[in-house]
């Protein structure tokens, strides 16, 4: 088969114009949110789980104080910090991904939004949110604290406040970069780890984005994400 008859070169132009469509839709809804903080974590943690207690009781904190609430819409922590904001009559929003196993939009998420690709979900992660919690999860939490992370080192976005919650969770993770990202040779720069900040209280992260909002001024000079 010669490369113009294969079936995925046909579709790209069409695909394309669904990619299109999901960023418009998206940007459409969420740039009426005002400041937002995003919550991510796993989607397996069930409500007898401490940190889905504590997501519920950060989603409601946030929500209290005018904050919108955004999480990648599925059961879990994401479901948790939902429950918390809508609870709290704010505004939640869900992110759903289209998955074949695990990812379900919750009930909570008063402001749906589903996508196919996983790439513009992310945009719309970091475009509207003024800070980011990461709970603790697996590999798609951990993809996006590296990738939001980076966006931040990199200077591609400003450094909105990063916080890691769940000491016991990721103190290891921040041992093991302390020993091997900054050995010699040093494979980041000093000061990078300090753009993360670990807490286990949600009244911690309130104020730290709280705190942040002031430093920015009102919602209209909140920076947005270069993207």
């Amino acid at each position: 088969m010669i490369e113009s008859e294969k079936p995925f070169i046909k579709e790209d132009p069409w695909r394309i114009f669904r990619i299109m469509a999901e960023f418009v839709d998206s940007f459409e809804t969420l740039s009426r949110l005002g400041p937002a903080v995003t919550v991510f974590g796993s989607a397996r943690l069930k409500p007898s789980n401490p940190f889905y207690k504590s997501s519920m009781e950060l989603g409601r904190a946030l929500a209290k104080t005018d904050l919108a609430v955004i999480t990648g819409g599925g059961p879990g922590i994401m479901e948790a910090a939902n429950r918390g904001a809508s609870k709290a009559h704010g505004k939640s929003v869900g992110l759903n991904i289209e998955l074949p196993h695990e990812q379900k939009g919750n009930t909570y998420a008063n402001i749906p939004i589903n996508f196919h690709y996983f790439f513009s979900r992310k945009v719309c992660f970091v475009k509207y949110s003024i800070a980011f919690v990461f709970m603790p999860g697996g590999f798609g939490t951990l993809d996006e604290l590296f990738e939001v992370l980076t966006l931040v080192q990199t200077q591609r976005i400003p450094k909105f406040p990063l916080i890691l919650f769940g000491r016991s969770y990721w103190q290891g993770l921040i041992e093991w970069m302390k020993v091997t990202l900054e050995a010699n040779p040093p494979l980041i720069s000093p000061g990078d780890l300090d753009l993360l900040t670990i807490t286990d209280d949600p009244l911690e992260v309130l104020k730290i984005v709280k705190d942040y909002e002031r430093r920015v001024g009102p919602p209209d000079k909140v920076p947005k994400a270069f993207c």
